[in-house]
């Protein structure tokens, strides 16, 4: 399988009935029949491919590095948001360009790593949908925890840890499953069609968040069937 890494300073299907438990969130995880790329060919990345979005009016090395691999990525809650037209909420996050997708089945991975005090802030999500922005947010809360949004359990225990994290998105299924380390922990219809994309960082929610949020990021793929 050919793998793509990033050099130093680069900036840039069946699908299974699961347990109601599952399906809404529990912690009490699937058994995974192997790993969830199996099956999948991944798509070769190039540097443009990871597209940056910060606050407007600070440069990039004040919310970004990249260094042995890893993007960190940081930002406050009285941030400006990544465009001085926008309304949202502030963010620095890496938005896979070049790779939208409205059809078959997307798989997102990568690895990251949540500093503890990190509250409130989305880590990865899928962009864009029929209904709404988006299909799929996933935030940490305090304790570390991992919710779908602000309300499902998705995982537990996620601070000062690297995790691996596994998106897949069955576009004409209509389904969207998590894994963390290798093991379904998640899944959750989709909100429909639409132009897609992924992307992972920190990007603050409405409500309740830290003042200071951080992600890391590394090994970042993406797979399609």
């Amino acid at each position: 399988m050919k793998r793509f890494s990033f050099s130093h300073g680069t900036v840039l299907t069946i699908i299974l009935v699961l347990p109601a438990a599952i399906l809404f969130g529990s912690d009490i995880a699937a058994a995974s029949a192997g790993d969830p790329t199996d099956g999948f060919t991944e798509v070769p990345l190039k540097p443009s491919n990871i597209a940056l979005q910060k606050p407007y009016d600070v440069p990039l090395d004040q919310r970004y590095s990249f260094i042995d691999g890893v993007h960190r990525m940081w930002v406050y809650s009285d941030d400006k948001p990544f465009s001085r037209h926008s309304d949202t909420q502030p963010r620095t996050e890496i938005r896979i360009a070049g790779l939208d997708y409205s059809s078959g089945v997307w798989q997102f991975e990568g690895h990251g790593y949540v500093p503890k005090g990190t509250s409130g802030a989305t880590v990865a999500q899928i962009h864009g949908a029929s209904h709404g922005a988006t299909t799929l947010i996933l935030r940490i809360y305090e304790p570390g925890e991992m919710r779908y949004y602000d309300t499902l359990h998705v995982a537990g225990d996620l601070y000062d840890t690297w995790f691996r994290l596994n998106i897949v998105h069955d576009v004409d299924g209509g389904m969207v499953t998590v894994f963390l380390n290798g093991e379904q922990k998640f899944q959750h219809h989709d909100e429909g069609p639409g132009d897609l994309y992924f992307k992972c960082g920190v990007y603050a929610a409405p409500a309740d968040i830290s003042h200071y949020m951080e992600s890391r990021w590394k090994n970042i793929k993406i797979y399609r069937k």
